[in-house]
């Protein structure tokens, strides 16, 4: 199974056949226009199901299933964490929870971008279990940002998350520490001296030990689409 995420800059219907070349199972785009809006070119080929969030219906979150994966919102989905998104993923055989996460929320005075993670995990406590657990999607953090004494920053939502057995597969595949990522995922204003590693997928320990292999893009090629790069995570079918 893979689960991509890359924040697209926009344009995703443009822009799907560039990463549907990497045959997702699960793919999650931030700045992503309306279902209403994708009219891709022919031969493109089309989700089995669709999620969207969002104000600007220029630029929300899109969720795409590209097997046999279906998509119910959790229940207790609180909006104002924006935009942190549960969602039960059901399978022929197996399903398990994604967190779709495009962390914007300009509106907050605590912090907009992993204040809103922060909250959302809190809040969501009782759905991140040490199976059966994803979070992936566009956190806007990374430690460097780190304000000491501002609850919910990036290393306590990282340390939260592996006090409940989750962990960054790139982190953990790489074997890199938070804070010395050595692949970025964001080139700011699509500048190659202007690195930062922003983008991540986080898996329960079940995901974990499944995990076969971990790909950011390169600079050169994917800047011509976005100021974003993808990050690709495969895991050896099974449970998950």
């Amino acid at each position: 199974m893979r689960i991509i995420t890359w924040n697209c800059n926009m344009a995703f219907r443009k822009k799907a056949d560039i990463i549907l070349a990497h045959n997702p199972d699960i793919l999650v785009v931030p700045e992503c226009e309306h279902p209403d809006k994708l009219k891709f070119p022919p031969g493109t080929r089309t989700p089995n199901d669709v999620l969207w969030f969002g104000a600007n219906l220029n630029k929300g979150l899109g969720v795409f299933s590209y097997s046999d994966f279906k998509f119910q919102l959790v229940d207790d989905y609180r909006p104002e964490f924006r935009m942190v998104i549960p969602i039960r993923v059901v399978g022929k055989k197996s399903g398990f929870i994604l967190h779709a996460i495009w962390a914007n929320n300009p509106d907050d005075p605590d912090g907009q971008y992993v204040t809103q993670v922060w909250k959302a995990i809190n809040h969501y406590d009782h759905l991140l279990k040490n199976k059966g657990t994803v979070l992936a999607g566009d956190f806007n953090s990374n430690t460097i940002w780190d304000r000491p004494r501002r609850e919910g920053n990036h290393s306590t939502v990282v340390d939260l998350l592996l006090k409940k057995g989750i962990h960054s597969v790139y982190h953990k595949y790489f074997k890199m520490t938070q804070g010395k990522e050595k692949h970025p995922t964001l080139y700011l204003y699509k500048k190659k001296d202007k690195p930062y590693h922003i983008d991540y997928c986080f898996v329960s320990e079940d995901f974990s030990e499944k995990l076969q292999s971990v790909e950011v893009g390169k600079h050169r090629f994917w800047t011509r689409y976005s100021d974003h790069v993808p990050v690709i995570a495969t895991f050896r079918t099974g449970n998950c």
